[in-house]
């Protein structure tokens, strides 16, 4: 039985996977989000996400050649899935810029770690996701059925603050026409766009729209933050392709269900943002429970 599904968390807060230019990147972004940041390992995360009746997604991410920031591996969130796995989901992650080896990278996340999709950050892993030198890697992942790919899209709060962002630009997350080519290119693949993609959120809005295999999550910023058209598609034409995801640590489930609960998204919505979309999407085919007593603590 389980309450939400998380579909965006990150290991940033267990010391062992941040160091270097990693720690120097989070720090900006704890800053940017205001976050009430404290470390935790990654067996406590699930500790807290089992506690909320939760699972969540968590992610991989190699940034090694676009940013210098050591990885987050595939193995660290492999053995984190076999260590808890009544609570996470792991999406794999390879360098864009590895070429064959990324490939390579891609058939043993699927066949030898069993991870269930894969994160993409165009910002910093410094690509333009529409580039074909990169189109072998979503072909890799293709051959596998309903494989999602989750591409970081907007602005980012890596580098945010940091003289000249700590060299991380942002043109590359911007969804039309760099993601859209993919979605369009590889029209069986499900892709998540995260975020509402500020400051084109509505490109992210006619992408869904438009294409039957794209989905947003709503990770990476306060509901009640969101754009008046992200509330309005949500509670109409994208009610079921609209996915609750926190952006932990830098914003906990409990602050984000804290202010969904406020925002005025329709009360038949709720629970498929919350649960039905993703359970859906990601195959899980779990049921709902009610929401457990002190989840907004």
């Amino acid at each position: 039985m389980t309450y939400a599904i998380d579909v965006h968390i990150h290991a940033d807060a267990d010391s062992r996977v941040i160091c270097g230019r990693a720690e120097e990147f989070r720090d900006a972004a704890v800053k940017y989000f205001n976050a009430k940041f404290e470390e935790q390992t990654i067996d406590q995360t699930a500790d807290m996400y089992r506690e909320l009746d939760m699972m969540a997604v968590l992610f991989a991410l190699d940034s090694s050649s676009g940013a210098g920031i050591p990885p987050i591996t595939n193995d660290f969130v492999a053995k984190a899935v076999k260590d808890n796995p009544d609570v996470y989901i792991g999406f794999a992650s390879v360098d864009p810029w590895r070429g064959v080896m990324a490939v390579d990278e891609v058939k043993r996340a699927m066949e030898e770690l069993g991870l269930k999709g894969f994160k993409f950050h165009p910002a910093t892993q410094a690509f333009y996701p529409n580039d074909k030198r990169f189109y072998p890697i979503y072909e890799a992942i293709a051959k596998y059925d309903n494989i999602p790919m989750l591409f970081h899209t907007g602005t980012t709060g890596i580098g945010a603050g940091m003289p000249g962002g700590g060299g991380i630009k942002l043109d590359s997350s911007r969804p039309i026409p760099y993601m859209d080519d993919v979605a369009a290119d590889f029209p069986d693949t499900p892709m998540i766009l995260a975020h509402p993609s500020w400051p084109w959120e509505n490109d992210a809005l006619a992408m869904a729209v438009h294409k039957t295999n794209v989905y947003i999550d709503l990770s990476g910023w306060s509901p009640k933050y969101f754009p008046e058209s992200v509330i309005r598609y949500a509670n109409s034409k994208l009610q079921d392709k609209i996915l609750f995801g926190s952006d932990f640590p830098l914003i906990s489930p409990q602050r984000w269900l804290r202010d969904f609960e406020k925002a005025p998204f329709k009360d038949e919505v709720r629970p498929k943002i919350l649960f039905e979309n993703a359970n859906k999407l990601l195959g899980l085919n779990l049921t709902r429970t009610d929401a457990p007593a002190g989840i907004y603590d």
